[in-house]
């Protein structure tokens, strides 16, 4: 046996070696093309469910046994482009929740600087605040606003609350101040899937008073997936388009580990939540993040963190697809 194939052996062994995200070198963003970050942050939940700055670490425990290739795209991501696991955001001050956002928002804009983009792993879901702050109208996005994709049983658009248990940019609160900041467009944003256990018959509202284009559960079951594949791709078109998948969005017996649990109506199934992520395959993907793993209340098989993983292989493969596709049509 050649060493190169002892070696693959070995790398498939996810409790052998060091975890890096993928197998991916421990390196810096610059001369990269995707950067794979972890963001160990649960203080933008603002609950007892607080575990889920330990996301990371869980994912690169597990993540060396995903695919290494991608049958349908025809694309192997790691040699197609240069991808490295950067490590996690810093926080000091881990407690302090503007404090961490700010921090994540200066990491970010390190990687923005770069010309590098970034696909992330919570921590809970006030990050994705943090890491538009940065992206959003920055040299990835040419100067533009985002548009999101965005997964989710919750809207995070809930500024009928001026903080969260104490957390002002949280887990509640990133869909309406970026808009505030005009760091999105939400005319040109994706909600789906929404289907949180709502407090008060309008919880939806300030979604759409932003001008967010909503889909809930229900109404994805009564179109169906290819319904809302054509308005997704519509509606992102060709905006910089930021993904970010909340885990909560899946159904809990297919991702049991999540923070904010909705058992009252069945959330997607991986086939389907993959199908709608695949709605952004050959667009500009300038990010993504997949967010609120709780690994404490995992199978003993590490099933969510699989999950969490398999949900960033899609995005790194449809960025590195993007990638591929860029060097192809130079040349």
């Amino acid at each position: 046996m050649t060493d190169a194939y002892q070696k693959s052996m070995m790398d498939n062994l996810y409790w052998w070696g060091i975890p890096t995200m993928f197998r991916c070198p421990n390196e810096g963003p610059e001369g990269k093309d995707i950067a794979l970050v972890g963001v160990p942050h649960s203080t933008g939940n603002g609950t007892t469910e607080r575990d889920q700055h330990l996301g990371p670490r869980a994912l690169r425990h597990v993540s060396a046994v995903q695919r290494r290739v991608h049958s349908l795209f025809g694309i192997d991501p790691w040699n197609s482009c240069n991808i490295a696991d950067v490590g996690d955001v810093p926080f000091p001050r881990a407690n302090d929740n503007e404090d961490c956002i700010q921090r994540i928002t200066d990491f970010y804009a390190q990687i923005d600087k770069a010309g590098t983009r970034p696909v992330s792993v919570g921590g809970d879901h006030s990050i994705t605040g943090g890491i538009v702050q940065a992206l959003g109208c920055g040299a990835i996005a040419q100067g533009q606003p985002v548009s999101f994709l965005h997964l989710d049983a919750h809207t995070d658009v809930f500024t009928k609350v001026d903080h969260f248990l104490g957390a002002k940019k949280s887990a509640a609160h990133w869909g309406a101040y970026l808009a505030d900041q005009g760091k999105v467009d939400p005319s040109r944003s994706m909600q789906i899937g929404l289907r949180g256990h709502p407090r008060s018959l309008d919880w939806l509202q300030p979604s759409y008073d932003y001008g967010y284009n909503i889909v809930t559960m229900g109404e994805f079951r009564e179109r169906g997936l290819a319904n809302v594949v054509a308005q997704t791709k519509e509606v992102l078109g060709d905006r910089p388009v930021y993904i970010t998948f909340d885990l909560d969005c899946l159904d809990p017996t297919i991702a049991p580990a999540v923070s904010n649990l909705e058992p009252g109506e069945k959330g997607f199934d991986i086939d389907e939540a993959v199908g709608i992520l695949r709605a952004a395959r050959g667009l500009n993907i300038i990010g993504g993040d997949v967010v609120c793993m709780m690994p404490t209340k995992d199978s003993p098989n590490n099933i969510t963190a699989l999950t969490a993983a398999a949900v960033m292989f899609e995005m790194i493969s449809m960025i590195a697809e993007n990638c591929a596709n860029t060097v192809s049509n130079a040349s």
